[in-house]
């Protein structure tokens, strides 16, 4: 039931969410069309700015998987994963989630292939994947695309809320499926 509710709510969540923004803009009238296209013109030149660190840190994120440091960092914390019954399944995703959305993807993607999107470690890696940020490619992209350079608490404060929506995600995971 609770299923069938959700799926109800996302099918017309964002047409409603477009329509009221649209509407609300109408009503303070503001030109929609024009602010639209120059919202887009701006968004392709900021598109050109950030491709150099897009590329930085897509090719990272490949040396990452290539040289199996992945695998390597799963292994070494598999124990304690196992202490608090989190399934080794999951692992890649969270590792993955943090660098990058494509990655992490693809990663959802093959773990679902193997296990069905129907299962507890699809359902689990489905809610990861949208209870968490892409936190290095938010530093990486976004602050170089404006030129900060001193991230300061930006990157551990990033990395703790991913820490605390994959631990949720599992344990909702666990409650609802």
């Amino acid at each position: 039931m609770f299923i069938k509710i959700v799926e109800a709510i996302s099918r017309y969540a964002i047409p409603f969410i477009f329509v009221g923004i649209v509407g609300y803009a109408l009503t303070k009238k503001v030109k929609v069309y024009e602010v639209f296209t120059e919202g887009a013109k701006e968004g392709f030149h900021t598109a050109v700015r950030i491709i150099p660190f897009l590329v930085a840190m897509l090719v990272a994120i490949g040396v990452f998987r290539a040289s199996g440091a992945m695998d390597l960092l799963i292994k070494a914390i598999s124990p304690v994963t196992n202490l608090l019954r989190i399934p080794a399944e999951t692992l890649p995703m969270a590792f993955m989630r943090p660098l990058s959305g494509g990655g992490a993807q693809g990663v959802k993607t093959d773990i679902i292939n193997t296990h069905g999107p129907d299962s507890l470690i699809g359902r689990t890696v489905a809610v990861m994947m949208g209870s968490t940020e892409t936190t290095f490619y938010v530093l990486a992209v976004y602050f170089g695309s404006v030129a900060i350079r001193k991230t300061r608490h930006s990157l551990p404060v990033g990395l703790l809320a991913d820490l605390a929506g994959l631990l949720t995600a599992i344990y909702i995971s666990k409650i609802f499926f």
